[in-house]
């Protein structure tokens, strides 16, 4: 029996040799773990020719080190610096290359052990394939020259037919129900460093361009080398974000059958096989990078199998072996090229049939295949045929077992039992209790789970007691030898964990009430009662949460959610986690990161990608795969947090809205906001001094700035649409939609300013691949304002303007804009510096706006150029302005075409929603009967919150109006008929009632009894600190220039 002290998250960066019993070398595995590997020719082409096996020291964990002699400059993979000389030591696995002297040094564990390494398996998420320059492949160790695959959420790179043999040690970002962490170790990825890093021990260069060299930390972004690592304290502290970063501790989500991507709803794309499977079926080239060329001369080309899974699949890894090989070398390459650790004598190569029929009878493993002769060719082959061959296990009586303790907290990282055909699972768990110090409690309390740790995915089994394992065993290395080292058995303790999972659904009709919304899912997607229940509703964005309590039925609901449209519109499902913000740290403030991957180009979508690796994937999302709402649902129960919005102006008011409207719902309800902007005008971010546009920044810096941005206050501003159809009903009736409510930040346009921002966005619709430049969406902006040189539409004609109820007269214009920030049309000035005793200092937190006229295109393009200013028309925080004719309009950036009616732009924020006639079931007509929407300073018509009372004039509410409040029917007193009315409810879910007169909108607020608030709604914003100088030395930790060298460092 052997057991082995627990290592830290990799135990091969824990520093120090390996100890006796740990993975790298038990003494119960046989022959050591084959640390080392006969004599054999290497992987493939490369620098360096075979020569004699060094006699040496003992070669790191797993690694088969060759001494061959070098033919190109060849750089050493431990130290990264050049070799000199024509002699280097070469793994014949993973192509590690080292000096003579670093051997002694080298704690990189081979390819071929570092899965038994992992303490926690986390599969990998490999986006679409890419162009990586100057990046390596994290098994073969070779550079990345064609398109490879990245994980989007660490930083592991590889080439497509290196991925079978990638090891699942992917970040863990969440809890699943069984782990319980009192600390937070690092997370090591080698390589890939920037040549110019510096070890944080040692202070020197542990970069590398040209070898995969170096250590980080994929958490607080930690660089050593792997042999000053060990000098390092193994908790992790997160670093300079440690603020921002939602710790994986908090984090919890059940993942069920949920794949990695849909856990982090990263969007689906089209991944290749995981054997790199070819146009023909087959396999690409090993390691060594192989192709299939003609052999040279004297050798040849073999076909290997390595299960009756791969015979099925017809995924295979070509090995080139001299032809008078023996059956050892032969075997040993075959090991080689699919990384297995076992020892040879424990195995063999059988010939595999050509016919399908013989090749079925063998996959059942049918005894009499013959075995690769001593020659290494089969018998009665021909010279020039290629050769197929399987590796088979030999029979055993018994065999020695790895058993993991899981997440029993015991002082050893696994026991070794032997098993035999007697042995159960039952029966194991019953000799393994006493090895982990657990005799005292009854073996019914644990189960023995089967994880198999593929590099895409992680699947558990229970295993029945009465489950034979020497028979799995035999079972598993029937599929694949492969896989049975990448399979592992933990005992775990019996707890029925409650399947808990949030399925997020958008896209249903907005304004129902949550039955309306059970009823419609069960009418859709035939849904268990008994299983699922809506927990949340977001009536207005037409969206519910949904609580599953069964992992199939999840499974199910979000397959066919993906799939499902109601009333013509498509829904979206997201897995959603659990926070548990009571484990947050006192002084956290974690970031909510909204990104829109279609912003700026390309841009987005590698800023989504680079967040997502610097911070926690759960607190990154795609704005275009459920908008901001799912976030904000996420985030609701945390204390202080702040959000990133990535994306242009219009992707920021989107955001901004959006929290408007769940405000009521956040423990956090003013949460600052901070902006990277990727859009083309970008005048919010220019006010906010995060620039013009991103240029290509790293988004680490970006971080930093937002953590040490200073917090300020912007006016938010209410617009109701109020559309006149002459085609309606006399009675005021008929059909129609309700008035549009929009939200304002930057500025609301009117006429020739929003029709080039109609014609653009128009151009955008009709081919959205040309627009992912910042300069080419510039110069359509030119052209089409060039097209409009010579309009002339008189504007002044076809519109009213009111100002706090006053009339005012508009001059000879062609657009009116309302401005609340100075900055407009990319950075314009449109209101001027110059002093005026009629108007206050615009400011974007004063409760004002700004109304300025344009006179036409060159008035603007002389604007844009810094040549002139617009004419100032008035300012004030309350307009009405009366639309003669059909105009263009757009708010933030947001273009259409307004009917004629009338904009009213109010001070006061929440939100109203509309009201529905109770007896007929729809929108009355706002304008004919009555006008709904905030006070504005001056109203002189309010309602008495009585029932059965009519309109009464006053100045305010009286105090007494929030006796009311139990939903009462409101009427407006008219000959012959009376409207009864819903209960309406403002922006924070507090019950508004009321009615008024066209004349003067009006909002009765329950809640908050008194005068009404005639300032806008405010949000925090977060603008950019200004550089400060720093000073030479003062980047550098002192805690780390202070600590010493590892003893034995070779460098």
């Amino acid at each position: 029996m052997a057991a082995a002290a627990e290592p830290g998250a990799r135990a091969w960066l824990g520093g120090g040799s390996p100890r006796p019993g740990s993975p790298a070398c038990s003494p119960v595995l046989g022959a050591g773990g084959r640390a080392r590997l006969g004599p054999g020719p290497g992987p493939g082409p490369g620098p360096e020719r075979a020569g004699a096996r060094a006699p040496g020291p003992a070669a790191a964990p797993g690694h088969s080190f060759r001494k061959v002699t070098l033919t190109k400059p060849t750089f050493c993979h431990l130290c990264s610096d050049f070799i000199w000389g024509l002699a280097g030591f070469l793994c014949d696995v993973c192509n590690f290359m080292s000096h003579e002297k670093c051997l002694k040094h080298v704690r990189t564990p081979c390819t071929s052990v570092a899965p038994s390494l992992v303490r926690v398996a986390m599969a990998h998420c490999f986006g679409p394939r890419g162009l990586y320059k100057r990046k390596f492949c994290g098994v073969c160790r070779k550079v990345l020259e064609a398109p490879a695959l990245r994980c989007e959420v660490c930083e592991l790179h590889l080439h497509p037919d290196c991925v079978p043999f990638a090891c699942s040690d992917c970040r863990q970002c969440h809890q699943d129900g069984h782990q319980d962490h009192d600390t937070h170790h690092h997370h090591w990825r080698e390589g890939n460093l920037p040549s110019g890093a510096r070890c944080e021990v040692c202070r020197k260069t542990c970069g590398s361009s040209d070898v995969l060299a170096g250590v980080r930390c994929e958490w607080c972004g930690v660089q050593a080398h792997s042999i000053c690592s060990a000098a390092l304290a193994p908790e992790c502290g997160f670093g300079r974000l440690c603020s921002l970063v939602l710790p994986p501790a908090c984090v919890r989500l059940l993942p069920g059958g949920f794949s990695k991507r849909q856990s982090f709803r990263i969007a689906e794309a089209v991944e290749p096989g995981e054997g790199g499977d070819g146009a023909d079926g087959s396999a690409a080239a090993g390691p060594g990078r192989e192709t299939l060329v003609a052999p040279e001369s004297g050798k040849k080309m073999l076909k290997i199998f390595d299960g009756d899974d791969a015979v099925r699949r017809s995924q295979f890894r070509l090995i080139t072996v001299p032809r008078l090989a023996s059956a050892e070398e032969v075997l040993e390459a075959a090991l080689r090229a699919y990384h297995i650790p076992e020892d040879p004598g424990h195995l063999e190569l059988r010939p595999l049939p050509p016919s399908s029929q013989a090749c079925d009878a063998w996959a059942g493993g049918k005894a009499g295949s013959a075995v690769i002769s001593e020659e290494g060719r089969s018998p009665g082959s021909g010279e020039a045929t290629s050769e197929a061959w399987v590796i088979r296990a030999l029979p055993r009586a018994q065999e020695v077992l790895k058993i993991y303790p899981g997440w029993l907290k015991v002082g050893v990282a696994y026991v070794s039992v032997r098993v035999t055909p007697q042995s159960t699972a039952r029966s194991v768990v019953l000799e393994v209790l006493p090895l982990l110090g657990r005799q005292a409690e009854g073996p019914e309390s644990f189960q023995l789970v089967e994880v198999a740790m593929g590099c895409r995915h992680v699947q558990r089994t229970v295993l029945a007691e009465e489950q034979p394992l020497l028979a799995r065993l035999q079972d598993i290395r029937q599929m694949s030898i492969w896989q049975l080292s990448q399979t592992r058995f933990y005992v775990a303790e019996s707890r029925n964990v409650a399947p808990h999972i949030s399925l997020f659904v958008g896209g249903l009709p907005p304004g129902l009430a949550p039955k309306e919304y059970s009823s419609l899912l069960l009418e859709a997607m035939a849904t268990e009662a008994t299983m699922v229940s809506v927990s949340h509703v977001y009536s207005s964005q037409g969206a519910v949460v949904l609580d599953v309590a069964c992992f199939a039925e999840a499974e199910r609901l979000y397959a066919m959610l993906k799939d499902t449209a109601v009333r013509g519109r498509p829904l979206t499902a997201l897995v959603l986690p659990d926070l548990l913000h009571s484990r947050l740290p006192p002084d956290s403030r974690p970031l909510l990161v909204f990104v829109n991957p279609k912003s700026g180009g390309l841009k987005g979508r590698d800023l989504l990608c680079s967040f997502r690796k610097l911070l926690n994937p759960h607190q990154v999302f795609d704005l275009t795969n459920g908008g901001p709402l799912p976030g904000l649902h996420v985030f609701s129960q945390v204390p202080c947090f702040r959000v990133l919005v990535c994306g242009g102006d219009g992707t920021v008011g989107w955001v901004l809205s959006a929290l408007e409207e769940t405000r009521h719902r956040l423990a956090c309800p003013e949460p600052s906001v901070a902006i990277l902007p990727l859009g083309t005008g970008n005048d919010l971010g220019r006010v906010l001094r995060w620039g013009a546009g991103y240029s290509g920044e790293d988004p680490f810096s970006v971080l930093l700035s937002v953590d040490e941005a200073d917090a300020v206050l912007m006016d938010r501003w209410t617009i109701l649409l109020d559309a006149h159809d002459a085609g309606s009903a006399e009675n005021g009736t008929a059909d129609a939609e309700p008035p549009k409510i929009v939200q304002m930040s930057n500025y609301c346009g009117i006429g020739i300013d929003a029709e080039l921002s109609l014609d653009f966005h128009q151009a955008r619709e009709e081919e959205p691949g040309k627009f992912t430049s910042r300069l080419h969406n510039k110069g359509v902006y030119v052209r089409v304002g060039l097209q409009k040189i010579s309009h002339s539409r008189g504007l002044h004609k076809e519109i009213r303007l009111q100002v706090e109820q006053q009339e005012v007269e508009l001059p000879s214009i062609e657009g009116l804009i309302f401005i609340n920030i100075p900055s407009w049309g990319s950075g314009a000035d449109l209101w001027g510096s110059d002093n005026d005793a009629r108007f206050e200092k615009p400011r974007m937190d004063d409760g004002l706006l700004e109304v300025v006229g344009v006179t036409g295109v060159v008035h603007m393009g002389q604007v844009q150029g810094g040549l002139r200013s617009g004419i100032r028309i008035a300012q004030g925080s309350y307009f009405r302005v009366t639309l003669l004719k059909a105009t263009p309009v757009q708010v933030d950036g947001e273009p259409w075409i307004q009917a004629p009616g009338h904009m009213i732009i109010s001070a006061a924020g929440p939100k109203v929603h509309g009201v529905r006639l109770e007896s007929q079931g729809r929108w009355a007509r706002p304008g004919r009967l009555w006008e709904w929407l905030v006070v504005p300073r001056g109203c002189s018509m309010v309602c008495c919150p009585w029932p059965g009372s009519s309109l009464v004039p006053g100045g305010c509410l009286p105090q007494e109006s929030c006796a009311g409040g139990q939903g009462h029917r409101w009427r407006r007193e008219q000959p012959g008929r009376s409207f009864p009315f819903r209960e309406m409810k403002d922006g924070f879910g507090c019950p508004v009632s009321g009615l008024g007169a066209a004349s003067a909108p009006f909002l009765h607020w329950p809640h908050h009894p008194g005068p009404l608030p005639s300032v806008p709604r405010q949000v925090h914003m977060l603008r950019k600190a200004k550089q400060k100088p720093r000073r030479a030395g003062t980047t550098r930790d002192a805690r780390v220039d202070a600590a010493p060298a590892p003893e034995g460092d070779p460098r």
